[in-house]
């Protein structure tokens, strides 16, 4: 059995974990404060590696670009761009990947996706991530960017943004704060408790960013036809208030066969990343083939 120690790297957070036997089994090692820079960073995955001793591989999730072993675009730690992983841990064999293509990984050979050979996965935090899973196989795209569907977009006037896609502006974690502050609320999560205790304006409120999502993900449906569509992020635990607006705005842009498609939330919730990255890592290059 490969020992793997797995890294799930935040734009905030750095969580790892040591997997060498039951992968549901393994438990966080570490959560601490993302390294500040590439030096902080090498040095970190240096000593994890030490203190676990044995590791044979680097499972590796990253929140932005990735491409073979190289991270190409990371906005929030933008010290990793353009970095072989492979170069900095010589003698290590290197899984890295998108953070939602990896905590698919894990849905997808372990968790809600299990058994289904086509899902999306909506990662909906601070941004919004997204993971492919099609015949079998998650989605790379030609420079490991396929499926950024925080990027989607059906306002034509919309100006644009560099950072962030109109989607991940309007409907994000962050919208829902913005949300929450028309009424004097101090975060989304705040909006969420009061629609679910009847408040009339949180409830009208919420129904704007669901009804983005599910038009958005119409498109996305239509073109994939996905057997299921996981939600995953701090929007998981909000899917009893948020899936009706957003499955009647999905279901209006979608022929009758495609209306049935599943919205649930992922079996993993937080640790899907770290378990995707002991798969990943076990895997070795071909970790993107679930079967």
């Amino acid at each position: 059995m490969t020992r793997v120690l797995a890294i799930d790297l935040g734009g905030t957070n750095l969580r790892s974990a040591v997997h060498a036997g039951d992968i549901l089994a393994m438990k966080m090692a570490s959560r601490e404060p993302a390294p500040a820079s590439l030096d902080a960073f090498v040095a970190r995955i240096r000593a994890l590696s030490d203190a676990a001793g044995g590791i044979e591989a680097l499972g590796i999730a990253i929140p932005g670009l990735a491409e073979g072993t190289i991270c190409r675009w990371v906005p929030n730690l933008s010290y990793l761009d353009g970095v072989d992983l492979e170069a900095l841990f010589p003698g290590l064999t290197i899984a890295l990947g998108n953070d939602a293509q990896i905590a698919l990984l894990a849905e997808a050979a372990e968790g809600a996706a299990r058994g289904v050979s086509d899902a999306i996965l909506l990662a909906i935090g601070t941004g919004i991530g997204s993971a492919v899973l099609a015949n079998g196989r998650i989605v790379a795209g030609a420079h490991g960017g396929a499926c950024s569907f925080g990027w989607a977009c059906s306002d034509i006037d919309d100006a644009g943004d560099a950072r962030s896609g109109w989607l991940e502006r309007v409907a994000s974690g962050r919208a829902f704060d913005d949300l929450a502050g028309r009424i004097g609320l101090a975060s989304g999560a705040d909006l969420i408790t009061a629609a679910r205790a009847g408040d009339g304006a949180a409830l009208a409120l919420l129904e704007e960013p669901a009804r983005r999502l599910g038009t958005a993900l119409a498109g996305a449906v239509g073109l994939l036809d996905p057997g299921v569509i996981l939600v995953s992020g701090g929007l998981a635990d909000a899917l009893d208030m948020i899936a009706p607006p957003l499955l009647a705005a999905m279901r209006r842009q979608l022929p009758p066969h495609l209306r049935g498609i599943e919205l649930k939330p992922g079996a993993f919730g937080s640790r899907a990343g770290l378990i995707g990255a002991a798969l990943a890592g076990r895997a070795g290059e071909h970790w993107r083939r679930i079967r």
